[in-house]
C-alpha cells in the first residue's frame, strides 16, 4: 500500500511542516483570542504547564468555605494545639533520653524508616513534619461544600508543598546524610556535585540520563527478529519471524500506546512479551507509532483509530486472510482498541477473535491521580500551550507524571544522588522510560476532553463516524490486566470493563506498577498475580470485594495469558509468509524499523 494512504484507501490528511500557530487555527478566530492563547502558552513555560486559574479556583473554593465554617476552624485549631502539646512532650522526653512512643509516625513512610531517625533531635523533626502533614490532610479534607475536584487538588498541592520541606530533603536535618558525610569525610557530597554537573551538562546537550548510553534500540533492546511490512504517515507495522515449526492460525496484533515507544513490550532478550509470545507459537504483529512533531499537530484521535488500528488489521488480514485476530492493547493503545472494537461490532465487522486490555481504561470516572489535572481550566490551558508549539513534548509529560509521585520520582532520587553520592544503576526499563515521545495537539485535547473530562466512552456517547458506539456491543472474550501500584490506570478502573461489556472477562491483577507490572518475564523473582474468569451472566462484584475473595498465585501473568490465547485459537499450522509482496505488502526494513528511532 502506498505511503500517505490509509488502509481503507482514503488519502491521509496533508501535514504542513513548520506551520505557525495562526496557520493551525481558523482565520475567523479573532486576533485578540489568538493573542490570549499565545499569552497562556508563554505563561505555561513558567508554570510547567499548570493553569494558575485552576490553582486559584481550587484554593479560593476551599478558603471561602473554610472561612464560612467557624466550627470547622475551631476544630482544626484545637487539633493543632493538641498536636503541639503532644509534640512538646515527645521532644522533652526524647531530649532527656527517655522512651517515648511516636504519636504520628507513619510506619509506611520510607523517608523515615532508617533507625537513625529514632534518635534525638531527628525523631522530633520527623514527628513534627508528619504531624503537620496529617493536620493539613485533615484541613484540606473539607469543609462541606467544596467540590470534590477542588478538594483533591488542594489536598494534593498542600502535600506537595510540604514535601519540599521534609527534613529528609535537607542535608543538615537528615541523619543518614550526616552519617555518610562524616564517614566519608564529605566525599559523598563531592560525588553528588559531580553527578549534578554531569546531569546539567547532559540535559543541556539533549542527552538522556547517565547510563542510558549502555542501552540502544536494535543493539540490546527491541531485539526480536522481524520485518516492517507496512508503513503510513502514522504507523509502521512489524511482523515478527516465527521461531517454531508450527504456529496458531490466529495472529496476535499488539496496539501499544503512542504516549510511549512500543518496545516496552520488546524490552530486551528474555524480558520481552513479544519474544515470549513468538516463542510459544503465535504469529505476532505490533504497531510502532510515529513520534509526532509540529507537522502532525492536526492529527485527531480518530486518525489513531483509522490509520492505526484499522490500517493494521487490514494489513494483517491481507497477509493472513480469513483469520480472526487476537487484538492486544496496552495503556492508551488499549483504549483506542476498545473504541475500534466497539465501532467494528456496531458495523458488523467480526474480524476479532478476542480483545486484551493491558493496564488500559475504558471508564475514566476513577482514572487515578491524573484526574487532579483534568478540569476545564487546565485543559484549556494545555490546549493553548500545545496550539502554540503543535504538540505536548516529552519533558512536559514527564513533569506531570513526576508531580504525581514527587517523593518517589523527585525527592528520594535527589537525596540519593546528590546528597548520598549514589547513582541508581540504569536498567533497561529506566532507559526505555527516558526515550520519550510527543503528543499531537489536537489529538491530546480531544483525548482529555472526550475521555477524561466527559467520560463519553463508558456512557455510550462517544461517536465514531458520526454515530455513537457502545462497549456492550463487543461480542468477543476479553482478557484484562491491572497492576496493583498503577498511578496512571488504577486497577479498579481497569476492572470496570466488566461492568461495560456483556462477554466473558478474564481479569488478572499483578503486583508492580503501570510498566513494571506488565513487563513481567516468567522467571521474574517476586512476581504474583490473581486471576478469575467472570461469565457474562455472573453477579458483579465490586473490585474491593473481588480482591478480598481472590488468592495470589506465584509467577507471571504472561503464562495464563498465553494459555488463554492458545485456548481461543485453532489447530497449529505452518507459519504464514512475511508480508504479502503479491498483494502490495513487501517486507520493508528489519525490525525495529524507522519510527521508533525518531527523536
Amino acid at each position: 500500500m502506498a505511503k500517505g494512504k490509509a488502509a481503507d484507501g482514503r488519502p491521509s490528511k496533508p501535514r504542513t511542516a513548520g506551520s505557525t500557530p495562526t496557520e493551525r487555527v481558523s482565520p475567523l478566530l479573532p486576533r485578540y483570542t489568538q493573542f490570549d492563547r499565545l499569552w497562556h502558552a508563554g505563561q505555561a513555560r513558567l508554570t510547567f504547564g499548570i493553569s494558575l486559574a485552576a490553582v486559584a479556583a481550587a484554593w479560593s473554593d476551599w478558603a471561602l468555605h473554610l472561612a464560612n465554617a467557624p466550627g470547622r476552624r475551631l476544630e482544626l485549631a484545637q487539633a493543632a494545639l493538641h498536636d503541639a502539646w503532644r509534640l512538646g512532650l515527645f521532644a522533652a522526653r526524647a531530649s532527656s533520653g527517655g522512651a517515648s512512643e511516636p504519636f504520628s509516625q507513619d510506619g509506611d513512610d520510607p523517608r523515615f524508616a532508617d533507625p537513625a531517625w529514632h534518635r534525638f533531635p531527628f525523631n522530633v523533626w520527623a514527628q513534627g513534619f508528619l504531624a503537620a502533614e496529617a493536620w493539613w490532610d485533615a484541613a484540606t479534607t473539607g469543609p462541606r461544600g467544596v467540590t470534590a475536584q477542588h478538594q483533591r487538588q488542594v489536598r494534593f498541592m498542600a502535600r506537595n508543598a510540604l514535601d519540599h520541606w521534609a527534613p529528609s530533603n535537607l542535608p543538615w536535618t537528615n541523619p543518614e546524610v550526616l552519617e555518610r558525610t562524616a564517614a566519608e569525610q564529605g566525599r559523598n557530597l563531592l560525588q553528588g556535585l559531580e553527578f549534578l554537573a554531569e546531569d546539567i551538562e547532559r540535559r543541556a546537550a539533549g542527552e538522556g540520563p547517565a547510563g542510558t548510553e549502555r542501552f540502544a534500540v536494535g543493539r540490546n533492546m527491541a531485539m526480536t527478529p522481524g520485518r516492517v511490512v507496512y508503513r503510513n504517515d502514522l504507523i509502521e507495522l512489524q511482523q515478527y519471524t516465527p521461531t517454531t515449526e508450527t504456529v496458531y492460525p490466529e495472529p496476535v496484533l499488539i496496539v501499544p500506546a503512542w504516549i510511549m515507544k512500543y518496545y516496552v513490550l520488546d524490552l530486551e532478550p528474555g524480558n520481552s512479551l513479544i519474544e515470549y509470545l513468538v516463542g510459544q507459537g503465535h504469529t505476532v504483529y505490533c504497531i510502532s507509532w510515529k513520534n509526532p512533531g509540529e507537522a502532525e499537530a492536526e492529527l485527531e484521535l480518530d486518525d489513531y483509530r483509522r490509520q492505526g488500528v484499522h490500517a493494521a488489521l487490514t494489513v494483517v488480514n491481507t497477509i493472513q486472510p480469513e483469520r480472526k485476530v487476537h487484538a492486544v492493547g496496552y495503556c492508551l493503545g488499549g483504549t483506542i482498541l476498545a473504541i475500534a472494537a466497539a465501532a467494528m461490532a456496531r458495523d458488523g465487522d467480526d474480524r476479532l477473535a478476542s480483545m486484551s486490555l493491558l493496564a488500559a481504561q475504558t471508564d475514566f470516572s476513577e482514572a487515578g491521580e491524573l484526574m487532579l489535572f483534568i478540569d476545564e481550566s487546565q485543559i484549556a490551558y494545555l490546549e493553548d500551550m500545545m496550539w502554540e508549539q503543535g504538540y505536548l513534548d516529552t519533558e512536559q509529560m514527564a513533569g506531570a507524571f513526576r508531580l504525581l509521585r514527587p517523593n518517589d520520582l523527585v525527592w528520594s532520587r535527589l537525596v540519593r544522588q546528590y546528597l548520598m553520592g549514589e547513582r541508581e544503576e540504569m536498567r533497561a526499563l529506566m532507559a526505555w522510560n527516558a526515550d520519550g515521545t510527543r503528543m499531537p495537539a489536537r489529538m491530546h485535547g480531544q483525548y482529555l476532553r472526550a475521555l477524561f473530562l466527559d467520560n463519553r466512552l463508558s456512557r455510550g456517547r462517544y461517536a465514531v463516524d458520526g454515530r455513537a458506539i457502545a462497549l456492550s456491543d463487543i461480542r468477543v472474550p476479553i482478557f484484562a490486566v491491572g497492576t496493583e501500584k498503577d498511578h496512571i490506570a488504577p486497577w479498579e478502573s481497569v476492572y470496570k470493563v466488566r461492568l461495560l461489556t456483556d462477554v466473558p472477562v478474564t481479569f488478572a491483577l499483578t503486583n508492580g506498577g503501570h510498566n513494571g507490572g506488565i513487563v513481567s518475564r516468567p522467571d521474574h523473582p517476586g512476581r504474583y498475580y490473581r486471576l478469575e474468569t467472570m461469565a457474562k451472566d455472573a453477579i458483579y462484584q465490586p473490585p474491593e470485594q473481588w480482591l478480598a475473595g481472590s488468592t495470589p498465585r506465584p509467577g507471571s501473568w504472561w503464562l495464563p495469558f498465553q494459555t488463554w490465547l492458545a485456548e481461543g485459537s485453532g489447530k497449529r499450522t505452518a507459519p504464514p509468509s512475511t508480508g504479502a509482496p503479491e498483494k502490495g505488502l513487501p517486507p520493508l526494513d528489519l525490525a525495529p524499523g524507522r519510527y521508533v528511532l525518531e527523536r
